[in-house]
């Protein structure tokens, strides 16, 4: 069975996906900055029984990895992550803008530039991005992250309209108040009664949606059982806005 490879696995949708990837018994290759330390490598094995988490850092550094560890990937899913600082417009500098391209628009372009091929020959494979919702109601002071996600987004439109007469299969998740330490932690949403209050008035379901809830979504579309859904955006956001 072809593996399954999970970017910045410790990070946004990774904490939710990794456990239920695994509880499917696909066998999941991860990447993560933090794996450049072998002992946070090994300690993330150890923690997640049956996971490969690989070194490599840059698209073709992980590409050459799976080539030398003879690892074919059937499935992608691009977990990309860049830190938001809320700015208004005039004053994100180009150089945040630059980054910001670079790790949520390049880095998974890439990355499908080098694993597309070998699913084109074996016609079959599917790409699940994890982008984000924002764009349904751009908000003051995010126009990076709201821009390039959109970006990231429409380009895996477009690949899923170059890659389904291959049997390839591309959809985006799109989420908005996912529970995460970096874009919503629990001791101010969660913990604190306020931040409560702040979320159920702007979710209608009333609260943050959980990791694993992401994960089952994340792993369905990646699984294959339902081969003809095909670039798709699939809004995760308890029904805002």
């Amino acid at each position: 069975m072809d593996a399954l490879l999970l970017t910045h696995a410790r990070q946004y949708v990774g904490p939710g996906a990794v456990p239920v990837l695994l509880r499917e018994q696909r066998r999941l290759v991860c990447h993560d900055t933090g794996f450049v330390d072998p002992g946070v490598a090994r300690d993330f094995e150890i923690a997640h029984a049956g996971a490969v988490a690989l070194c490599g850092q840059t698209p073709d550094a992980i590409a050459e990895e799976l080539k030398e560890r003879g690892l074919a990937i059937g499935a992608v899913i691009s977990n990309d992550v860049f830190p938001n600082t809320p700015l208004p417009i005039e004053e994100v500098s180009l150089e945040t803008l630059r980054e910001s391209v670079d790790a949520l628009l390049i880095f998974p372009y890439r990355l499908t530039q080098l694993l597309l091929p070998p699913m084109k020959l074996a016609r079959r494979g599917s790409f699940v991005f994890i982008t984000s919702a924002r764009y349904l109601q751009p908000e003051p002071g995010f126009s990076v992250a709201t821009s390039v996600r959109a970006g990231t987004t429409a380009f895996a439109l477009a690949l899923a309209k170059e890659a389904a007469p291959f049997g390839i299969q591309v959809n985006v998740v799109a989420p908005n108040y996912l529970y995460s330490e970096a874009y919503y932690p629990r001791a101010r949403f969660i913990d604190d009664p306020a931040g409560c209050r702040e979320i159920a008035s702007k979710v209608p379901m009333g609260r943050l949606g959980e990791p694993q809830e992401i994960g089952e979504l994340i792993e369905f579309l990646a699984s294959g059982r339902s081969p003809f859904t095909t670039g798709q955006v699939v809004n995760f956001t308890g029904g805002w806005p």
